[in-house]
């Protein structure tokens, strides 16, 4: 990450976090907040985003989808599965990103994974 963008980022950061001082529920500005710690490399800070947007919006599958990523992350595998078996559940669709998507890439070797994408691709 270049200076300037680190700048940027700490100085959004600042800035979401400010917001979320004043309106602790904001579910937008915590999934950018997420989005951020988790760009920085504050992965821990960005599932405990995760898991209070779940709380927020428990019907939100892009949420579940989000924990399962922050989860993967950390290499909580069996945690992680349940969050995106959950999400497929509540109608996260976006299989091709899910067998793509880098913050996955630590459950790709993993026969649940391959069979939760296989399900989901036969059910939609």
């Amino acid at each position: 990450m270049a200076k300037t963008s680190e700048a940027d980022a700490r100085f959004e950061t600042a800035f979401y976090e400010s917001i979320l001082r004043h309106n602790p529920s904001d579910a937008w500005v915590l999934e950018l907040l997420g989005g951020l710690y988790t760009r920085q490399g504050r992965i821990t800070d960005g599932l405990r985003v995760d898991r209070r947007i779940v709380r927020l919006q428990p019907r939100n599958p892009t949420a579940r989808y989000n924990l399962a990523c922050s989860l993967a992350l950390l290499k909580r595998p069996a945690e992680a599965l349940r969050a995106l078996r959950e999400a497929v559940a509540l109608g996260y669709r976006d299989l091709e990103f899910m067998a793509e998507d880098p913050d996955l890439a630590s459950l790709r070797t993993r026969p649940e994974f391959r069979r939760l994408l296989r399900g989901a691709a036969q059910s939609a």
